[in-house]
């Protein structure tokens, strides 16, 4: 069952040391800005539970995995501040992922598109179905994806992340993203992704928790500037969706 809040769902559960945390939006699990900044609060909170070992992150229905930040919000954005702000969201999501000193399994049951695929992107280890396709769609109209490509490529390389970006309005599927790296294993049903989901979660909570946040430091090391790269990064694409460009496109897709 999807939500219909218009503002979009959080919800967390605790079981055996493992938090499992449930986003949701009525269109194909967008993200408004209340919304991430729900999750970056959250991620954060979770970082520093002691209570919780293993975080796992997915989102609500059996369709999209994420359809990226919230069009509606995009289409509305009238100065460079409101651009700033609406592109940091998710900049602010990647950073709390990535300082939070808890792993992160993600499970993708659907289709992804731009910063949800920056997401997927800053999850530790994911896991998928063969309907988990993915697109990086901004350059058709007009934007790019600054925020979520340090995140991206650290996962998949530059050329996958060429390939991504400049062919903007093909999908490619999840053999693809696996190959790539951004996926570590590909089910044939989201009911065999969540059974080793579970599996893969519990045995990792069993191990030592200091091991797996030194893990967790190892991983990210050499990120350490990701906070002043993606303030960079907003203000770019905060300018650019100001551009005649990019307006007149939105206006396109809006009809």
């Amino acid at each position: 069952m999807s939500t219909t809040r218009i503002n979009g769902s959080l919800y967390t559960d605790i079981q055996n040391k493992i938090a499992t945390v449930v986003f949701g939006h009525p269109s194909s699990n967008c993200f408004p800005s209340e919304l991430l900044e729900r999750l970056s609060k959250e991620i954060i909170s979770l970082g520093n539970n002691d209570a919780v070992l293993i975080i796992i992150l997915k989102s609500e229905g059996t369709k999209a995995f994420c359809a990226g930040a919230s069009f509606d919000e995009l289409v509305a954005i009238s100065t460079l501040e409101e651009g700033r702000l609406f592109f940091s969201g998710f900049a602010n999501v990647i950073n709390a992922m990535r300082t939070c000193g808890k792993l992160i399994i993600g499970r993708v049951q659907g289709k992804a598109v731009g910063g949800g695929v920056g997401l997927i992107a800053a999850c530790d280890y994911v896991f998928a179905t063969e309907s988990a396709a993915i697109k990086l769609s901004e350059f058709t109209i007009g934007i790019g994806p600054f925020v979520i490509e340090p995140a991206v490529t650290r996962k998949i390389g530059v050329a996958g992340t060429a390939a991504l970006t400049l062919d903007a309005t093909d999908w490619k599927n999840a053999y693809w993203a696996k190959e790539k790296g951004l996926y570590a294993k590909v089910f044939e049903s989201i009911s065999d992704a969540d059974k080793e989901v579970s599996a893969f979660t519990t045995k990792l909570a069993s191990y030592n928790p200091a091991a797996l946040a030194e893990m967790k430091k190892v991983l990210w090391k050499g990120t350490e500037e990701w906070n002043l790269l993606l303030a960079e990064r907003t203000a770019i694409s905060g300018k650019l969706v100001l551009s005649e460009f990019t307006k007149t496109a939105l206006l396109k897709f809006k009809k």
